[in-house]
């Protein structure tokens, strides 16, 4: 086993942080006074003038599109295992990963688009994704339904002649609210008599089409995440071609689970990145602040979380890296349980570390001076995301289960749940 980076993610890794030195740190005020300012004005789902300026600098220094494997149409793309580490890299600040071209749902859309879409969807929809020119949303969240459970959708997709004619409601739509946002990929259900896995199918819709409305944005304890969003989105007789349904009818599943291994990477090492970010603000935090009669670091108490939260953060890369490097290597089906656990331990982790710099910030960590809260709020919100907890520690319970007895580890279910 090899536990160093290569040569070239190296070479990557210095340029990246070299990239967010000068570009991304310096920046992080004015991204959130911009979408301020734009709320007064109005109107805050506007696309941000900071990250337009950024992206042809991004492209320039030779990092854009690195998360696409395996791509004639961006050669650029690496693998898991090489993609990880920079991820976590672009992780320490909310808005870095959409400079690279590089943030979800686009990521997962892409991927999408790339291993299942004809070739005239991909010119469609992957090219101008790939330019970074529109952006994308994936809609299959419900608000009637335990989504947890991806065969309780409703949403109905039924074929009427040359067209798929979609009704139903959608909700934590990622993206939509963005005024770029323009392509769904959207599941529903084609058979509702088939075979339980076999009911779901997933469709494009482009976001004009006429039926589409956008109800609302919804809130992440408080923040809505202007401009990208979170839209519940209503759709009402929706016609799009034949030719949009992806890979057939009954495809949905494998589909999800096609796309659900990287984004679990990509989310985890991101998250990684923010646990790390929230441990050097501790860190900093507790060696400038004196309280009875003593620096705050010198308190024992902190000792013992700094110490932990070091052993956790370590933990957590390793078996994420682990993940990536089985992905790579033996494929997702056989990396399940490993996708399964960084989906658990990540989260779980960088929520951990996060509130205690939440406590050595004192009153100043819950406020907006830092950015501890709203890495708490997304960091919470990413133990439901890409379905909860629960679900996950269930499918890796019984897999383990499995090894010992006579159930085939391969007839084990695995979770289908939002994609990130």
């Amino acid at each position: 086993m090899n536990f160093d980076y290569t040569d070239k993610v190296k070479t990557l890794q210095a340029r990246l942080i070299a990239f967010m030195d000068e570009h991304i740190y310096p920046n992080e005020k004015r991204f959130f006074q911009e979408i301020a300012d734009n709320r007064a004005k109005g109107n805050a789902w506007v696309p941000t003038k900071l990250i337009e300026e950024l992206k042809p600098l991004a492209r320039k220094a030779g990092l854009w599109n690195l998360f696409l494997p395996h791509s004639k149409r961006a050669p650029e793309g690496l693998s898991n295992l090489e993609y990880a580490p920079l991820c976590e890299i672009m992780g320490r600040v909310p808005f870095a990963a959409e400079v690279f071209n590089c943030s979800a749902p686009d990521t997962g859309n892409m991927e999408t688009f790339e291993r299942y879409a004809s070739e005239a969807l991909k010119d469609q929809w992957l090219e101008p994704l790939l330019r970074g020119e529109i952006r994308s949303a994936f809609l299959m969240t419900e608000p009637e339904v335990a989504s947890s459970d991806a065969t309780n959708i409703q949403t109905r997709i039924e074929r009427d002649g040359d067209h798929y004619v979609i009704n139903g409601r959608k909700w934590w739509s990622s993206g939509a609210g963005d005024p770029r946002c323009a392509v769904y990929i959207v599941m529903g259900k084609t058979d509702p008599e088939a075979p339980r896995h076999s009911q779901q199918s997933m469709i494009i819709v482009p976001a004009n089409s006429p039926g589409v409305t956008v109800m609302r944005p919804l809130s992440v304890f408080g923040y809505d995440d202007a401009p990208h969003g979170h839209m519940e989105v209503d759709l009402k007789n929706v016609r799009v071609p034949v030719g949009n349904l992806l890979l057939g009818e009954g495809r949905g599943f494998e589909i999800a689970q096609g796309r659900l291994g990287p984004g679990r990477i990509h989310h985890c090492m991101r998250t990684i990145g923010a646990a790390e970010r929230a441990m050097e603000l501790m860190v900093k935090r507790l060696n400038s602040r004196v309280a009875f009669g003593k620096p705050v670091s010198a308190q024992g108490v902190w000792h013992e979380r700094l110490a932990d939260g070091r052993i956790m953060i370590e933990q957590a890369r390793l078996l994420t890296l682990k993940a990536a490097y089985m992905m790579d290597t033996v494929g997702n089906k056989i990396a399940r349980t490993e996708i399964a656990m960084i989906k658990v331990i990540a989260p779980n982790m960088a929520c951990q570390i996060i509130d205690w710099a939440i406590q050595a910030h004192g009153g100043g960590g819950v406020s907006d001076d830092f950015p501890l809260a709203y890495a708490y709020a997304n960091q919470r919100t990413l133990r439901l995301a890409d379905g909860p907890d629960e679900v996950h520690r269930n499918a890796i319970a019984k897999l383990e289960l499995a090894r010992h007895i006579s159930t085939a580890p391969q007839d084990v279910e695995m979770p289908v749940t939002r994609g990130s």
